[in-house]
């Protein structure tokens, strides 16, 4: 299934579905807000989820959870760059979360080799002109609007098709913008703009996500339609930190499905949950 997962110019080919972990250098980010804000701790987390099966790691300073303000650029840049440089120079592979160009230019130079924008260069017209200009790989999201009322654009009559087609039409935006299409990167945006029915039907629909013929980014860690799964009907959804082993199961689903990557804050289930997927792949 290797190649039906694609290959993006730019960052090294893996045999399998590749694993993104995560550090939010924000105070109020939903999973984790706060434990990693300082540069020393979030660079030493950065290297304990490579030491735990990370392929990558995705750096962002500002959070996206429902309803978060943004922060402004200056305080962005404060946060991210120390730590994008500093994982850099111990070797890892490092994509920058931002939605920013200026941010996005800034963490290139520093060493980032990917910018995951999850607004797919909507929230910043110049986005697209300097990931175009930079010549790196670039994740293009289904987004619909800014996390303060993203919620109230949740409305769909067939998600599955609206995202498919919505995420056609930015893909080909971007490619007219100059970003080489061997360089994208495809995201359903699970959890922005989306209920729970929502992110589940575009979790079975992964092979009509890959119809639209570049590598697919899963990031379903720890987010809320989890939480509603597990607490059943009238339960009460478990804390963030207490989804993991639900993301590691959807890691395994996306990695059996061609996902070409899984975004997740806690690395070790979900490496070994692809690993097995491939093994199994292997024995088919």
């Amino acid at each position: 299934m290797r190649s039906l997962r694609g290959v993006v110019t730019g960052l090294p080919e893996w045999d399998r579905c590749a694993v993104m972990g995560v550090v939010n250098v924000t105070p109020d980010s939903f999973s984790d807000g706060g434990r990693w804000f300082d540069t020393g701790d979030a660079v030493k987390r950065g290297l304990e989820l490579v030491a735990e099966g990370a392929d990558l790691v995705d750096v962002g300073g500002e959070s996206t959870r429902p309803g978060a303000s943004r922060v402004d650029e200056a305080e962005e840049l404060r946060r991210v760059l120390p730590v994008v440089r500093g994982l850099a120079a111990e070797g890892v592979t490092v994509s920058v979360d931002t939605m920013r160009a200026s941010v996005a230019e800034q963490a290139v130079a520093a060493g980032a080799a990917l910018v995951n924008d999850v607004s797919g260069g909507l929230a910043d017209p110049a986005m697209v002109p300097v990931v175009a200009e930079a010549g790196v790989p670039f994740v293009v999201m289904h987004w619909r609007g800014f996390s303060q009322d993203m919620n109230a654009r949740a409305v769909y009559s067939d998600v599955v098709r609206e995202v498919v087609g919505e995420l056609r039409e930015r893909m080909d935006a971007v490619v007219a913008g100059g970003v080489a299409p061997e360089r994208i990167v495809i995201d359903p945006g699970l959890g922005f703009a989306k209920q729970a029915e929502h992110d589940l039907a575009l979790l079975a629909a992964l092979p009509e996500l890959r119809s639209l013929g570049r590598p697919l980014l899963v990031a379903a860690s720890r987010k809320r339609f989890l939480g509603r799964v597990l607490a059943g009907p009238g339960g009460s959804p478990p804390p963030a930190r207490e989804r993991d082993a639900a993301t590691a199961a959807v890691s395994a689903i996306s990695a059996r499905e061609g996902a070409w990557a899984v975004r997740v804050h806690e690395v070790r289930a979900t490496a070994d949950a692809v690993r097995v997927a491939r093994a199994v792949e292997g024995a088919g």
